[in-house]
């Protein structure tokens, strides 16, 4: 008869540990994209502006990512279609050229306005 092994985590309670254990994850997983949102920004933008654009997020904004980046990692054609939709949209701005950056610039400073007011 084979041994069981004891599954390892700081409550004798496995589904408290898987609980703690999602916590921490997405905890880490948010974190991590603060700092690489700000990281991005901070090659255009300085500190106090990159804060207040990932501050500055709606809310319909930050569930839509949610949402999407759900359907990719969920199936193969959801990665493709999620995937298939982001290589379209840069197509689509980089044919626009200096409109789609005029528009990318107002839509950011919009953000830094909103995330003054949230911070």
């Amino acid at each position: 008869m084979a041994k069981r092994r004891r599954l390892p985590g700081i409550s004798p309670n496995p589904m408290t540990n898987l609980i703690i254990t999602d916590i921490v994850l997405r905890g880490v997983g948010r974190l991590t994209r603060r700092v690489a949102e700000k990281q991005l920004l901070k090659v255009r933008y300085n500190d106090s502006a990159a804060d207040k654009v990932v501050k500055g997020r709606s809310l319909p904004r930050m569930l839509s990512s949610a949402v999407l980046a759900r359907v990719a990692t969920g199936s193969v054609p959801g990665a493709l279609a999620v995937g298939g939709g982001l290589v379209a949209k840069t197509i689509y701005d980089r044919a626009r050229g200096s409109d789609a950056k005029r528009e990318g610039r107002k839509q950011v400073r919009k953000q830094i306005r909103e995330g003054r007011s949230k911070g």
